[in-house]
């Protein structure tokens, strides 16, 4: 039986673990805040520190991108970590992250990083309104942001970001990135995953709805075949500069028949839950098998599934379950409003069908838990007819 230590204890590390229990795979978890190596669904039994899950692991992982430095070089000095330190670090601060893109000569928003006033200034004198802000560290749900619209809130988004930078904690010195805005489409996102020896497999393209910047709906359907590529192309690109191993998640804005990256996640992904119930081998099996230096599996779309995000809440209605292919998955945390509580799959024979599945869930759930979903699921089922 491999052995596996994942660095972050969330729901991220016990999907791993429930995809890793048929593999014969064992895997912990590290409590990066109480340094205590725990079972991911059931925390309340401890293995030691991180020292010792170093010791015990055959390979270690993360589940997130914001792990302490120190914590990612004792791992790394192990050789058992994967993907590598550098990889976890990009996603983890967005200057590394526009630096990597660069490099690969992958497309993405015109930008600036921003660590003074004059630094804004130029930022603002470069760019055109609007223009959004995005802190380099501790960024993720749409938080650490702020949007410039019209320049008479320049000084008063400049005093936010300062007061923001100052009162940073953060190891690395905190910064910003100034991006252009990108009047985009739609946003999407490409769940791939490499294996030791570079074998690569990819996910269909994801079409994702965000609410008040945190993802509420992922929808996987059959796709483009020129954005297919050109996504695949663009995860290769960045995969191979890496050295990557393990699944990595690419965000994308689509405008008109090009994608430009958004982010980047070094670690199996929300946008790629669907992977579930719509894929042979979910992207929780295939990270472990990457890592593990097993054969791949199946990457394929089965059948056109959607996922639902559950935020704030604790409970759905009973009815939920009597839609067809519905499942619910929940994280075992404590209620709290804005947290990610668990997803609901959603599947169909085909999209039209997936519509009105997902509408029918749309018409069970409350729509103040679920603010966009019933608009969402009206213009997708409005697509299919």
């Amino acid at each position: 039986m491999k052995k596996v230590l994942v660095l972050g204890a969330g729901q991220l590390a016990r999907m791993m673990q429930l995809a890793g229990t048929p593999l014969n795979l064992d895997v912990k978890a590290l409590d990066v805040l109480s340094n205590k190596v725990v079972n991911p669904i059931s925390p309340e039994y401890i293995y030691g520190d991180l020292k010792a899950g170093i010791l015990n692991a055959d390979v270690i992982t993360a589940e997130f991108e914001h792990v302490a430095h120190d914590i990612l070089a004792e791992c790394e000095q192990s050789g058992k970590l994967f993907p590598t330190s550098a990889a976890i670090k990009i996603g983890g601060d967005r200057r590394l992250e526009k630096a990597l893109l660069e490099s690969c000569n992958t497309a993405n928003a015109k930008h600036y990083f921003v660590h003074s006033k004059a630094d804004f200034d130029k930022a603002i004198s470069h760019l055109s309104l609007p223009i959004i802000f995005k802190s380099a560290l501790e960024g993720y749900d749409g938080k650490g942001q702020w949007r410039l619209k019209i320049a008479a809130d320049a000084e008063a988004i400049w005093q936010e970001m300062a007061d923001f930078m100052k009162a940073s904690t953060t190891t690395v010195k905190q910064g910003i990135v100034a991006e252009q805005m990108v009047p985009f489409d739609r946003e999407v996102s490409l769940v791939g995953v490499r294996r030791v020896n570079g074998d690569v497999a990819v996910y269909p393209l994801t079409e994702n709805h965000h609410t008040d910047g945190m993802l509420s709906v992922s929808v996987a359907n059959p796709v483009n075949t020129v954005l297919q590529e050109q996504a695949v192309s663009v995860f290769k690109a960045i995969a191979d500069k890496l050295n990557y191993v393990g699944v990595l998640a690419i965000e994308f804005f689509q405008v008109g028949n090009q994608l430009l990256v958004n982010e980047i996640a070094p670690r199996v992904h929300n946008s790629g839950h669907w992977t579930q119930q719509g894929a042979d081998t979910c992207q929780f099996e295939n990270h472990l098998r990457a890592i593990c230096d097993l054969p791949l599996g199946s990457t394929a779309l089965i059948r056109p599934t959607a996922m639902v995000n559950i935020i704030g809440e604790d409970t759905v209605p009973n009815e939920v379950f009597a839609v067809p292919s519905a499942s619910v998955h929940w994280y075992n945390k404590g209620k709290r409003v804005g947290r990610k509580m668990g997803h609901i799959n959603v599947s169909g024979d085909n999209e039209l069908q997936l519509a009105q599945r997902l509408q029918s869930l749309a018409d069970i759930l409350c729509n103040k838990a679920f603010p966009d979903l019933s608009g969402f699921a009206k213009d997708y089922l409005a697509k299919q007819k």
